[in-house]
């Protein structure tokens, strides 16, 4: 993959972050910080575990990048990988967040604007650091699934995609009742 697939990838994850915010600025706050009577996350809860995620990833990029380290070509294992991340993702099967992305680390509220410059300022970091990086870096393997395992940065992006469409039924459903 080449840088400029890369930001292309950031693009439309920025696009469709752009109308999922469209579409939640039609809810009040205390809408989407209403946490489902049967247990589980507010809507705003689902926005900062999406959030820690994607950030969570850009700082192992840069942990990584710190001590100059031999990366492996990302080849048929990271494609597998991210196929298998995929799939999983299509079941309804409910996984356990992992480590520093799930209820511990989650605000008990938040405003929709607060949470939405948080992403965007987080976002633009990361086009930042990808826009910086030589080309050569752009086939290795540099992000690590917490499951998976090795993945390039496109297929960090395309998770990041499929982990936001995971989560967007969740999402529709806390709205619906809250409409």
């Amino acid at each position: 993959m080449t840088k400029a697939v890369t930001i292309n990838q950031l693009d439309l994850l920025d696009k469709e972050l752009d109308e999922l915010f469209t579409k939640l600025k039609n809810f009040d706050n205390s809408a989407l910080n209403q946490k489902p009577a049967d247990g589980g996350w507010s809507v705003i809860q689902v926005l900062h575990h999406l959030i820690l995620a994607e950030g969570g990833s850009a700082k192992y990029i840069k942990k990584k990048l710190s001590f100059n380290p031999k990366l492996g070509k990302a080849g048929f294992m990271a494609a597998w990988r991210l196929l298998v991340v995929n799939v999983s993702f299509m079941l309804p099967i409910k996984y356990k967040a992992p480590k520093g992305v799930g209820d511990e680390s989650l605000p008990g509220s938040a405003e929709l604007e607060t949470t939405r410059a948080t992403w965007q300022a987080q976002r633009e970091e990361l086009r930042q650091l990808l826009s910086e990086l030589p080309d050569t870096y752009f086939d290795k393997e540099l992000y690590k699934h917490p499951l998976a395992g090795k993945m390039s940065l496109n297929q960090m992006l395309k998770f990041f995609r499929v982990h936001i469409r995971r989560h967007q039924p969740q999402i529709n459903r806390l709205l619906k009742k809250a409409s």
